[in-house]
């Protein structure tokens, strides 16, 4: 009787690790504006939550330089930007999932002779802003590409971008959330301090 008692017990402790392995692997899904599942590699227009302050996202010439494009939103509440994909650091089964690295790149063509993957620039002195932009690399998770992994993080029952990687291990790196930085303007999208860019996800 005892025997079989250990056994019951042994079988239940099993059952409940495997659940908690589980739960530990795989973060919610990140949904799109119809409660579905965002999918690697499909296309989807990222919006503002807030509206009254711009539409979609999309690229633009800032500052004195033709390149690197940056991203920013439009002016315009009405414009959807233009479509993106997203690629997990691990796509498996192909959903997009919170507190995941992934790559984020525009659907679109480029005037730069470059990518559309979105990646964190340098510092800019004149403003002392950290400002996303593109020509990143898709894929390659490592230190060589640490500036081109994003973060989608639930908010207050909304969405938010971050920037944090954690594809290096060994790697200091910033952990901020995105926000909109106006210059020129324009609605850039830069690290913050303060209150995160809250969006939502709309399938093109």
């Amino acid at each position: 009787m005892k025997t079989t008692h250990l056994s019951l017990s042994l079988i239940l402790f099993s059952i409940f690790t495997n659940f908690l392995l589980y739960a530990a692997q795989d973060p919610a899904p990140v949904l799109d504006i119809n409660r579905n599942k965002l999918r690697a590699g499909v296309n989807y227009y990222i919006l503002p939550v807030i509206r009254g302050r711009g539409g979609g996202l999309t690229l633009a010439s800032t500052g004195n330089e033709t390149c690197p494009l940056s991203v920013v939103q439009e002016q315009l509440e009405v414009k959807n930007g233009l479509p993106l994909t997203f690629r997990p650091v691990n796509s498996e089964n192909g959903v997009v999932r919170v507190s995941t690295d992934q790559n984020i790149k525009f659907s679109a063509g480029s005037v730069c002779v470059q990518s559309t993957v979105w990646k964190l620039d340098s510092r800019d002195e004149s403003t002392g802003q950290y400002f996303i932009t593109t020509g990143g690399v898709e894929g390659n998770p490592g230190r060589e590409t640490i500036s081109n992994w994003f973060k989608i993080e639930e908010y207050e029952g909304d969405y938010k971008l971050v920037f944090c990687p954690t594809v290096c291990n060994f790697c200091k790196v910033i952990c901020k959330d995105v926000g909109i930085f106006l210059q020129d303007g324009k609605r850039r999208l830069a690290l913050t301090d303060d209150a995160p860019f809250r969006v939502m996800f709309k399938k093109a």
